[in-house]
Order: structure tokens, then sequence, then C-alpha cells
């Protein structure tokens, strides 16, 4: 039990941050430059889907660790 709580917690900081870092560099690209606003937000979103991945492989991992 305590290996799967580790495998979450562990696992989930990096995407969490990943994702506020990605979604605050975003924010300051388009703030600099509205006008690239859709080609920044599409490569934001693509950016923020991968580092959620992560945690997801984070999450089966995990319940691979509490079933076995």
């Amino acid at each position: 039990m305590l290996a799967t709580a580790l495998t979450i917690a562990v696992g989930v900081i990096a995407p969490a941050f990943a994702i506020g870092k990605i979604g605050s560099e975003s924010t300051n690209a388009i703030g600099r430059n509205p006008e690239a606003a859709p080609k920044i937000q599409t490569a934001m979103i693509l950016a923020i889907a991968f580092a959620e991945a992560l945690a997801i492989y984070t999450l089966v991992i995990a319940l691979i660790i509490k079933f076995t």
C-alpha cells in the first residue's frame, strides 16, 4: 500500500510542475505576441496532453503495484 502511495505521489509531481510551467510560459508568450496566439495555444495543448500522459502512466503503474 505504501509503494502505491509513493508511486502516485512522486509520479504526479513532475507532470504537475510541467503543466504549470507550460501554462505560465505560454501565457507570457501570448502576452508578448498576441498575433501568434493560435499557434502557441495549439502547441501548449499538445504539450499539456503529453505531460498529462505521464501522470496517467504513473497511475497505471501504481495500479499494477497495488494488484500484484
